[in-house]
């Protein structure tokens, strides 16, 4: 894939998480998928493996916000790489706003994510995520 064709590919996924649709987006992650949350906040490391991502990041989250929107407004692409710049239209299930703006390094290969590497505002993170929710531990009864 070239690089338009892959800024193709992501502008279609985000146009999708633009109205709270995350599927298109998770099924552009390949098995060996690897998401890094850059600073030093609580969600701060590399989640290596798709699994490990639906699980260890997007299922807390989910758990913070509910419904996550992510609007993007700028691709850049330059071959297997594409950099979004976006902007988080959310709330926490505490009514705290969390409207966080991000850069967001994409490494793709055969029209799949392999590398997301995601820039914040750390310090938004910590006033309105905190600390993530273990989920595996949660009652769902």
């Amino acid at each position: 894939m070239n690089a338009l064709e892959n800024k193709k590919i992501l502008q279609a996924a985000f146009a999708e998480l633009a109205v709270s649709n995350a599927k298109p987006f998770v099924d552009l992650m390949a098995d060996d998928f690897s998401w890094v949350c850059t600073g030093t906040t609580q969600w701060s490391r590399r989640y290596a493996g798709k699994q490990t991502v639906l699980g260890e990041l997007f299922a807390p989250l989910r758990a913070k916000l509910g419904r996550i929107t992510t609007v993007a407004h700028r691709f850049t692409a330059d071959g297997d790489t594409v950099v979004v710049e976006a902007q988080g239209r959310n709330t926490t299930r505490d009514g705290v706003a969390y409207n966080n703006q991000y850069c967001f390094v994409i490494h793709m290969q055969e029209g799949k994510m392999h590398e997301l590497i995601e820039y914040f505002d750390t310090d938004l993170v910590n006033r309105a995520l905190g600390t993530p929710v273990d989920v595996s531990t949660e009652s769902h009864g």
